[in-house]
C-alpha cells in the first residue's frame, strides 16, 4: 500500500544571515501536532493523553524530572517507540495533518522528514565522509554527493574541523565532534524537523556549549525539539518550553514564562528544586 501523501516536502531554507524577527508561527504552519495521544509499555502507562503542538522553525524543550515520559513522548514523534514489542498507542500524532500511527504511513518516510539525535554520539565505525553520505546513498540520492557532505557539516559546524580528514575514521573524532557528525547525518537527509534526546548529556562543558550555540542556529531552518534534564540549558536554547510530570503534559508555555511566571505550582515546584 502507498503510503499517504505527504510531498512535497515543505521547503524551510531560508537566508541565515536575516536577523529580522521570525513571526509567531501560524497554527496551520506547525508541522507536529499531538491529539490526545498516549503510550503504554504493556501495563505501563508512559504517556496519558498529551496534546501539544510544535511550532515551525522554533526549538521545544521538554523537560521533566526522569521517568516523566519525555524521551518517550520525543521518540514518539516518528515512530522510534516501534521497536519496542509491547507498545501500545492510542490518539494521533499528526506529521503535516498525516496520522503518522495510521496503517499506511511508511514510518521509514517519516524518519527521514522527522530526524533523530541521540543521547550519546554514535557514528558508524566508517569515514566521515561515509557516515554523512551514508543515509542519502541508500536512499537513492542523485544529486551530488561530495556537495551535500560539505553542506550537511557546514550547517552542523564541523567542516572547517574535518575537511581536511573526510576520509579519516569518524571514531577518531572527540565526543563534541562525533555529536556534531550525527547531526550532520541527520541533516543531510534534509529533514524538517529534527528531534534531539539530550544530545549534550554524555558531553564536556565546552563541546556542550558548542552543540547549544549550533541548536540555535539549526533554528533558521528545522524544527528543533529537544529533550533535556538540564534546565538551564532550556532555559538558554528553547523558545518553547513543555514540564511533564508522571506522563501527563502539565503544561507549555514561552521559555520565559515558564521560568518566571508559571501557572501551574507543579512547575513553579519543579523549577525551583522542591522536587525532582
Amino acid at each position: 500500500m502507498n503510503p499517504p501523501e505527504l510531498l512535497p516536502r515543505p521547503t524551510l531554507r531560508v537566508d541565515t544571515n536575516d536577523s529580522s524577527p521570525r513571526p509567531e508561527s501560524a497554527p496551520e504552519d506547525a508541522p507536529i501536532r499531538v491529539c490526545d495521544f498516549s503510550l503504554a509499555y504493556g501495563t505501563f502507562q508512559a504517556i496519558k493523553q498529551v496534546s501539544l503542538t510544535i511550532p515551525a522553525r522554533e526549538v521545544t524543550a521538554i523537560i521533566g524530572p526522569s521517568g516523566c515520559g519525555k524521551s518517550t513522548l520525543l521518540r514518539s514523534m516518528n515512530r522510534m517507540n516501534d521497536f519496542v514489542s509491547t507498545v501500545r498507542t492510542e490518539g494521533e500524532i499528526l506529521y503535516r495533518n498525516v496520522n503518522i500511527y495510521a496503517n499506511d504511513c511508511d514510518p521509514v518516510e517519516l524518519r527521514r522528514r522527522v530526524g533523530m539525535v541521540f543521547q550519546r554520539p554514535n557514528p558508524f565505525p566508517k569515514s566521515i565522509f561515509k557516515n554523512v553520505a551514508w543515509g542519502a546513498r541508500i536512499n537513492g540520492y542523485r544529486g551530488n554527493l561530495n556537495e551535500l557532505v560539505e553542506e550537511s557539516l557546514q550547517k552542523a559546524a564541523l567542516w572547517d574541523e574535518v575537511k581536511d580528514k573526510l576520509h579519516q575514521n569518524a571514531l577518531t573524532l572527540s565526543g563534541g565532534q562525533q555529536q556534531r557528525l550525527c547531526i550532520a547525518r541527520s541533516i543531510a537527509l534534509q529533514p524538517e524537523v529534527l528531534l534531539m534526546d539530550e544530545p549534550c548529556s554524555a558531553l564536556d562543558p565546552i563541546a556542550t556549549s558548542r552543540i547549544e550555540d549550533l541548536i540555535d542556529q539549526l533554528k533558521s531552518q528545522y524544527t528543533v525539539v529537544l529533550v533535556t534534564h538540564n534546565m538551564q540549558q532550556a532555559a538558554r536554547v528553547s523558545d518553547r518550553t513543555v514540564f511533564m510530570l508522571m506522563g501527563e503534559l502539565v503544561e507549555v508555555d514561552r521559555t520565559s514564562v515558564i521560568f518566571t511566571k508559571p501557572k501551574e505550582q507543579r512547575t513553579q515546584d519543579y523549577i525551583s528544586g522542591r522536587f525532582g
